[in-house]
């Protein structure tokens, strides 16, 4: 073997090396990793995952609940059957993600993003749980209808379509008949929706924007509707028993079958 051939070894073994010790570095958080992590935390001890990128695993049923989330990108990560409940999640990265059956139950999704994730379709067919979270200033465009959402947190949260988006001007948030009782939407944008025949029922729906929403017989009674924006939706049927602010709702003269809204 001459001095060059040794060279061109001696330089490629280096370089495998390199790559090896980056492999290395980079499977920090590979699935068999991030799996003994949650099963060795406690709530004492919780898994430190902030900021962590996790995106394009497969982390259907997995135990999250002691875990710190904080700003972790789940973008395009099946989260299928995962529990989650009352975890921090704020900030956190859902787009894209595989949400079957999955449990947010009182879990912080603060400003968190969920666009396009994966609810329908897959051998499971249940809704995903977001009961009592805080969803204050999230963003969502998904398909939940019959969902569990029940005094969830939606202040000031981007759940309908954003317009100067044309990637998404097509996509719309569908919430028909989701439970959505005891909820609070206050300064949400909920516009061009679908959230027929959905449980409203004592929530706090003060200057959320129902514009172009369909809300055919959904039920709001006992909600709080002061400076909701109800333009150009649709109101046959919807159920506005025991409201309050009534007559300080927007747009109610301009929404769709207005004579056919049940009080």
């Amino acid at each position: 073997m001459n001095r060059a051939q040794r060279f061109v070894i001696s330089t490629m073994t280096a370089l495998l090396s390199a790559f090896s010790a980056m492999g290395a570095a980079s499977a920090e958080l590979s699935l068999d990793r991030l799996t003994a992590l949650l099963k060795s935390a406690t709530p004492d001890k919780p898994a430190d995952l902030a900021g962590k990128d996790l995106s394009d695993l497969d982390l259907s049923k997995l135990d999250f609940r002691n875990a710190h989330l904080r700003g972790v990108s789940f973008f395009g990560s099946k989260l299928v059957l995962s529990d989650f409940r009352g975890t921090n999640m704020e900030g956190a990265n859902l787009n894209g993600a595989w949400l079957m059956g999955t449990d947010f139950t009182g879990a912080n999704l603060t400003r968190a993003s969920l666009l396009s994730v994966v609810i329908l379709g897959g051998e499971v067919k249940k809704m995903p749980i977001f009961k009592g979270a805080n969803m204050t200033g999230a963003k969502m465009i998904a398909d939940l209808p019959g969902a569990d959402l029940s005094g969830a947190n939606f202040s000031n949260a981007m759940v309908g379509v954003n317009i100067k988006n044309q990637g998404m001007g097509q996509m719309r948030t569908d919430m028909s008949g989701a439970n959505l009782a005891g909820s609070t939407l206050a300064g949400a944008d909920f516009n061009r929706s679908l959230m027929n025949f959905s449980n409203l029922r004592d929530s706090n729906l003060r200057g959320v924007s129902f514009y172009l929403v369909r809300l055919a017989g959904a039920d709001l009674t006992g909600a709080d509707v002061t400076g909701a924006d109800f333009t150009e939706a649709d109101l046959d049927g919807t159920i506005f028993r025991d409201v309050k602010g009534f007559d300080q709702a927007k747009g109610l003269d301009r929404a769709v079958n207005r004579d056919k809204i049940v009080r």
